[in-house]
């Protein structure tokens, strides 16, 4: 019981961040869950040592992008299925995988290169290589987390779910893009 009680209060303390400062501690959630999941990444992969350009590039584009484009989506979704919509979740849903994920998926492949100190062309050659095979995986693992995200949880709740759910998502993405640098190599 004594440990429960600083897990609320933690709990507490973000969910008041949450509603008072929702940009914030979305951008902030988003930076150190993408930090965690590419240092996850880069232990399962066995590597010796940390990069910490990549750390950097993850925890930079969680911070900037992570965590206001979709608490700006997902409020733009809501606004534009009223609740007397039928099928509202459903084109929320599509809306999301069809439109919000190509442009997420094609701006994290461009901008975690650029962040990590890569020139244009670099992250550009990186982003023609990875898109598709990245995009279609995206769409064929994480549509029913997504689907399920857009239906079951409030507004509010959705950009951590989606973090929590990008959390694998970014030890998946960390590992593709490695392995795409050591073929070029």
């Amino acid at each position: 019981m004594s440990l429960s009680k600083p897990i609320f209060n933690l709990i507490g303390t973000y969910f008041e961040q949450l509603f008072n400062h929702p940009i914030r501690t979305k951008s902030l959630t988003s930076c150190v869950i993408a930090t965690t999941g590419n240092i996850v990444s880069q232990k399962i992969s066995g590597s010796n040592s940390i990069n910490p350009h990549s750390v950097f590039a993850y925890g930079l584009f969680g911070l900037i992008f992570g965590g206001t484009i979709p608490h700006y989506f997902y409020a733009f979704i809501e606004r534009i299925f009223s609740d007397e919509v039928k099928f509202r979740k459903f084109y929320q849903f599509l809306l999301e995988r069809l439109t919000f994920t190509p442009v997420f998926q094609l701006c994290s492949l461009y901008f975690l290169s650029r962040f990590e100190g890569n020139n244009h062309q670099v992250a550009f050659a990186n982003l023609y290589k990875l898109y598709w095979p990245i995009l279609q995986a995206n769409w064929k693992y994480l549509s029913l987390f997504t689907f399920m995200n857009i239906t079951f949880l409030p507004p509010i709740l959705r950009v951590f779910t989606a973090n929590l759910i990008g959390f694998f998502w970014i030890i998946f993405l960390a590992n593709k893009r490695r392995q795409a640098a050591k073929k070029t190599e």
